[in-house]
């Protein structure tokens, strides 16, 4: 019998009552921080699960994590979008992993896409993940032992993310923090989720704003190294030298940005 609590801590928006719970497979303890338009507190029990919503009048994912994150309690927490569908006995696999390798401060897990135009990175093997691996993966499918979270002070960016002034890399920032920090990241073939990945509400095409927000994002992580990071991202992405020119250009922008206001 395993000794370590859990917790699912889920961002979600714009929702009444208990329903995303069982549309989400859950069966286990969480917390759900739903942003909206009034603030308010409801906790029961379902199938003898401890569940807990918390409504805010406010808008920004990393916002909402780190809302779940100051308020989860259980030795083993793990990250989720309301977007997900759980795998029968995910809480016993998360945990028996954990069990299983306690040399991991944080296990990034399987999650499969159900839209094939928006496939999501497969995991063959367990192992380690680098500063650079950690750069392909979200943090909805990251389970942390959460006082490794807490000793580190570690949280969630307000300037990145869905909500805030830079479109996306919330999770990035975070996974990097914690490899800086000195955490040991593992990733793991075990599957614990399904997403439906039908909408982005951060991504809106490859715009200026895009490319820019981006720039951004690469100078938040890799400070001395951005502008080669920069350079070998728009190479590697782009068929045509004019594109990546055209990327180039707008990278240092953003990188210029940052680096001003920082």
């Amino acid at each position: 019998m395993c000794d370590l609590s859990y917790q699912v801590l889920v961002s979600t928006m714009n929702q009444e009552g208990f329903n995303l719970y069982e549309l989400m497979n859950l069966n286990s303890d969480a917390i759900m921080i739903n942003q909206c338009d009034q603030n308010a507190y409801e906790n029961i029990t379902l199938n003898n699960n401890n569940v807990k919503i918390y409504s805010f009048n406010e808008r920004g994912i990393g916002l909402s994590r780190n809302s779940a994150l100051m308020r989860a309690t259980a030795d083993i927490i793990e990250f989720a979008d309301d977007d997900m569908i759980f795998v029968d006995g995910y809480q016993e696999l998360v945990l028996k992993e954990f069990e299983k390798h306690p040399e991991a401060d944080a296990i990034l897990f399987s999650v499969k896409s159900l839209n094939d135009k928006r496939p999501l990175l497969t995991i063959n093997r367990f192992n380690r993940v680098r500063r650079l691996e950690a750069l392909k993966y979200g943090c909805a499918r990251l389970a942390v032992r959460r006082e490794k979270i807490l000793y580190s002070n570690i949280s969630f960016s307000l300037l990145f993310g869905g909500g805030a002034k830079y479109g996306c890399g919330e999770d990035t920032i975070f996974l990097q923090d914690c490899l800086k920090a000195g955490l040991k990241i593992y990733k793991s073939p075990l599957l614990v989720a399904y997403v439906k990945q039908d909408s982005s509400s951060w991504f809106n095409g490859y715009t200026d704003k895009y490319y820019k927000d981006k720039g951004n994002l690469f100078a938040a992580i890799f400070p001395y190294f951005c502008y080669i990071y920069a350079i070998l991202t728009a190479l590697k992405n782009s068929k045509k030298i004019i594109d990546s020119i055209y990327k180039i250009k707008l990278y240092f922008e953003g990188i210029k940005e940052f680096k001003r206001l920082k």
